[in-house]
């Protein structure tokens, strides 16, 4: 497929699925999208790199990302600090603004609670601009950490529906970004991982998305798809818990295929930065975790072979009963 036709796919399947902004023919189009999660979203400004991407494979388009953070929680977490109010911001009222605001002061009291303290200063915020931020979301992409791993529902099964009413109700599309912090490589791979427990969680995350009608970025099985093809290229850091440079591209090129339904192999985004720097006596702020460079770009065979494993693994996803 030429890049120009692909091109067109991309934006025949915009017009049809996706709430773009309302204009006349030939205006640009945006999209609004608000990023929900802790540091497995905000490692490598994961979402500007799904807006660079986004914007290279779609002429005219406006990615506009919002990311809300909260390093190390959960969907629970979020909703306990208020981030449901953000996500329908479009309608969200003075007084339910303020009741959020009154039940974190209460919280913010606790000198260990420094998340109330957090979400405290931003619902102040929100309260302050809310009549500015009346735009609708278009797309609310719901982070998992550990909560999609245990129980019966999960945590992530029991949250991400909540969320998902709200998007819905607001007119927004919502993608499970399923992380997969228990099967991250920090080194090459001698043998691939035993598949069984990792489809397993896809067939759960799989059918918690067809029950709320969301797309899936899942990474348990494109992790899965480079741990087979690629076993020489490493997952997360040596040094950090968290997913490397190579792990956080596959997550944008996978985001990208649940956004767009659309294959993100020819995008021309070939690097990743680092967030962290490198913690040592001289603490050498262009060095990563593991004290390489804190981008790293990728080889032309390295980009392309990315691209096409989060395609593939998107794409079985799919086929999944």
């Amino acid at each position: 497929m030429t890049r120009t036709f692909h091109h067109i796919a991309i934006w025949a399947f915009a017009l049809l699925s996706l709430p773009m902004a309302a204009g006349t023919a030939g205006e640009a189009k945006t999209l609004n999208v608000l990023f929900i999660g802790n540091s497995f979203t905000a490692r490598h400004n994961l979402s500007a790199v799904v807006k660079a991407m986004a914007e290279a494979g779609n002429p005219g388009l406006t990615f506009n990302r919002t990311d809300v953070i909260y390093g190390g929680r959960t969907l629970k977490d979020h909703w306990r600090l208020g981030t449901q109010n953000i996500v329908k911001q479009s309608t969200l009222t003075e007084a339910e603004e303020k009741a959020t605001i009154a039940a974190l002061e209460k919280d913010a009291a606790d000198p260990k609670d420094k998340y109330a303290k957090s979400a405290l200063a931003r619902h102040a915020e929100v309260l302050a601009k809310l009549e500015a931020n009346r735009k609708p979301w278009d797309i609310i992409v719901l982070q998992s950490y550990r909560d999609d791993i245990e129980g019966d529902p999960t945590l992530y099964a029991e949250y991400a529906p909540k969320f998902a009413a709200l998007a819905k109700a607001q007119g927004a599309r919502v993608i499970l970004y399923e992380t997969t912090p228990n099967t991250q490589n920090p080194q090459p791979l001698t043998k691939v991982p035993d598949p069984a427990p990792i489809l397993a969680k896809e067939r759960a995350i799989a059918a918690l998305a067809k029950r709320i009608d969301a797309s899936v970025a899942p990474m348990a099985l494109v992790a899965l798809r480079c741990q087979t093809q690629r076993p020489d290229l490493t997952l997360r850091f040596i040094n950090d818990a968290h997913l490397n440079q190579t792990m956080s591209y596959l997550t944008a090129c996978t985001l990208y295929a649940a956004i767009f339904h659309q294959s993100p192999v020819g995008l021309p985004i070939d690097s990743v930065t680092d967030t962290r720097t490198m913690e040592t006596p001289t603490h050498d702020k262009t060095k990563d975790r593991d004290g390489n460079p804190l981008t790293r770009k990728f080889s032309d065979k390295d980009r392309a072979d990315l691209q096409r494993i989060a395609w593939e693994g998107w794409s079985e996803f799919q086929k999944l009963p």
